[in-house]
């Protein structure tokens, strides 16, 4: 290898190596019954930052992941990432949520409320042991809260996979994961703006949330009157009006992103063409915003102290989340073995985990070895989905009376 790599040779051999690397180990090993080929990426991404491959190969890593090279891949992950919250915002159906509002509420009040209160006490305790865990900006009150948080999230889009994958994705029982997952999702941001709320910039906030409301009809009613592929660019450039305002308000700009994509309606697009777009987005896009996130991974506090902290919030969020739906089922009269397929799909963390980590990491909540530690929980809960699952229901898959459940 020459002495210095061109920044373009070394950004070319990097996308090279995070499009290829994980496409060859999910098809050679065949993970797919384990670990989607996303899981794999998201892996990819942590084994090639500088805790693990720069551990390893410091001097090689140096060379490959220049600033000019890591300057680029963050700004295609931004985009990456702004995109996928837009359609994951367009994704929720609120309407049916509003349609089946008293079991919507039920279940997706019970799984939220009890693993972000599981959650909540975990964070405590993993605080008087690694304080190490607290980021610079955030007072106690607010990790903690965010960690609770941490361990309530669903990851929406991951979840329509999973689900597509077990067959029951257009399924009444598949459409009703969905509405109390899209609750849960509106929930959690709407926490997470309150978590990421700076006094000094208030007035700021509130002004971008109001202008936000008295935009939001307006923006609908003109959407809604052009043809699909006008939807698209015009909602493209509201998404980066949305996204630019929140940051200059002092929220994240994937607040902004994903509020953009809540207002717009999912049945405006047509459904292949929708589909396209977001797979399109998770096969070409995606992998370099988890490339960029394993760059931001840390063992600072020492490996063993962060997987610990991994395993932690896992159990919390696995127990706290199955907990809740477990009581939500018991309220509603479920049928036998519902509440076990439903907590375990609501519990999968997937990519929202890691956006939402990644944003509490960029405001200081929490330390690199708080957002590892929530990285490898996230990786670790979308991997137990479909074997704890098939455990449970052989590989026939889910019976036809849950389906229709």
């Amino acid at each position: 290898m020459p002495e210095t790599l061109h920044p373009k040779t070394a950004y070319l051999l990097v996308m090279l190596g995070i499009f290829a690397l994980p496409w060859l180990v999910w098809r050679l090993a065949r993970t797919e019954d384990i670990a989607p080929l996303v899981v794999v990426q998201i892996v990819a991404g942590i084994l090639l930052g500088p805790g693990i491959a720069g551990a390893l190969f410091p001097a090689l890593h140096a060379q490959l992941f220049q600033p000019a090279v890591v300057a680029n891949l963050n700004g295609l992950a931004w985009w990456a990432v702004i995109i996928f919250l837009w359609l994951a915002g367009i994704e929720l159906d609120l309407k049916s949520a509003w349609a089946g509002r008293r079991e919507t509420a039920i279940t997706a009040g019970f799984a939220l409320a009890t693993p972000l209160l599981v959650g909540a006490v975990a964070a405590w305790g993993l605080l008087q042991w690694m304080p190490g865990l607290l980021g610079p900006k955030a007072s106690e009150l607010q990790f903690i809260a965010a960690l609770g948080m941490g361990a309530a999230v669903t990851a929406l889009p991951i979840l329509m996979l999973l689900m597509e994958k077990l067959g029951i994705l257009r399924t009444p029982l598949g459409q009703r994961v969905l509405r109390y997952s899209s609750l849960d999702d509106i929930a959690i941001w709407v926490v997470l703006a309150l978590i990421l709320v700076d006094t000094d910039r208030l007035l700021h906030q509130v002004l971008f949330l109001a202008g936000f409301g008295l935009l939001a009809p307006l923006v609908r009613r003109g959407l809604r009157g052009v043809g699909e592929l006008d939807r698209w660019a015009l909602g493209l450039m509201w998404l980066l009006a949305c996204a630019l305002a929140s940051d200059a308000a002092g929220l994240h700009f994937m607040v902004g992103a994903f509020l953009a994509g809540v207002i717009i309606d999912r049945q405006w697009f047509v459904e292949e063409r929708f589909d396209l777009v977001r797979n399109t987005v998770l096969v070409f896009m995606m992998p370099v915003f988890f490339l960029s996130t394993g760059l931001r991974t840390e063992w600072g506090v020492g490996g063993a102290a962060v997987l610990v902290a991994a395993a932690v919030m896992l159990a919390a969020s696995v127990a706290g989340k199955r907990l809740g739906v477990a009581i939500a089922g018991r309220l509603l009269g479920w049928a036998p073995g519902e509440a076990h397929l439903i907590g375990w799909l609501l519990q999968t963390k997937g990519l929202i985990e890691i956006v939402f980590a990644t944003i509490l990491l960029d405001k200081g909540v929490i330390s690199a070895d708080a957002f590892t530690a929530l990285l490898l929980m996230a990786v670790a809960s979308t991997m137990l989905t479909i074997p704890m699952l098939r455990r449970r229901l052989g590989r026939q898959g889910v019976p036809e009376a849950l389906r229709e459940a």
